[in-house]
């Protein structure tokens, strides 16, 4: 095997046997917030599709480093599931978004969700320098429930948004709230630094990663009566085109950042590849 073979065989080894140990943190993790990860909702391969996603897109951090990116992603999806799945008014919604809220800023937690929350919360604080960056993170977080809520209203009144309002609401896909709480914890000074700018580029990431989805995911949320941009009265010819421009608007963003900080930008990067590869999007343009 000529030796660049090798050397890719290695890496690739490296980073699955890397998501293989962040997905042992992540089963105890659940294990640890009693029913709120049903086995039939939270299966083996969902947790290691979550920890595969986040390894290859940092393979050169170690698992402990990653599990607050991962946990992140793993409480993006409980609340996820509650609001899709366990509420059913919309004051439900709202007061779970208000206790997520209210322990997010310091308050005891009283139920598994907002435990977990806690403890997230608590590991970020052990960073030097969490105080400053915390109000960004406590707005993203917001940010992303009221994208939640949002998204449980149009289905409770079957209203169909336009396909450029449904994009925007991409915030209720998490990622963004996943990327900032990852940073927080790990990033180098200048990512730091520059927190909001690079909200901005996450949340184009996120606006194609919430398309990228739906394409994955359709006969499934037509099955669960879930909105998905193909099923909101457009040619299916009209979303891929947008999908495809929301990754060329995140990749220009995206570019910038390598000067500053190569790592943030290739994390982005690897973000955009992985997951179209994942979803088996054959269109995908590479960056290089």
């Amino acid at each position: 095997m000529p030796d660049d073979e090798l050397n890719q065989a290695f890496e690739l080894g490296r980073t699955c046997a890397l998501a293989a140990e962040c997905g042992r943190d992540l089963r105890l993790c659940a294990q640890m917030y009693t029913g709120l990860f049903p086995a039939p909702a939270f299966t083996a391969d969902l947790f290691g599709s979550l920890t595969l996603a986040t390894a290859f897109s940092a393979p050169w951090a170690r698992a402990d480093r990653l599990k607050v990116t991962n946990r992140a992603a793993l409480w993006v999806m409980a609340v996820d599931r509650l609001v899709d799945r366990a509420a059913t008014t919309r004051e439900q919604v709202n007061r779970l978004a208000a206790e997520c809220v209210s322990v997010a800023e310091g308050s005891v937690p009283r139920s598994a969700v907002t435990r977990f929350l806690a403890d997230l919360r608590d590991e970020l604080a052990t960073v030097k320098g969490f105080g400053e960056l915390r109000e960004i993170w406590l707005d993203q977080l917001v940010v992303t429930l009221a994208g939640m809520a949002r998204a449980w209203v149009w289905r409770d009144t079957h209203t169909v948004p336009t396909l450029a309002r449904y994009v925007e609401n991409a915030d209720s896909r998490g990622s963004c709230f996943v990327d900032l709480s990852h940073w927080i914890y790990t990033a180098d000074d200048w990512a730091k630094a520059h927190l909001e700018e690079l909200r901005g580029v996450s949340r184009q990431v996120q606006r194609y990663l919430h398309v990228l989805g739906d394409l994955a995911s359709y006969r499934r949320d037509l099955s669960w009566g879930d909105l998905n941009a193909l099923a909101l009265g457009v040619d299916p010819a009209e979303v891929t085109a947008v999908m495809a421009e929301l990754a060329r608007e995140a990749r220009l963003l995206i570019d910038p950042v390598r000067e500053h900080s190569p790592r943030t930008a290739t994390y982005l990067h690897r973000q955009l590849g992985f997951n179209a590869g994942f979803a088996g999007i054959s269109d995908y343009q590479p960056v290089t």
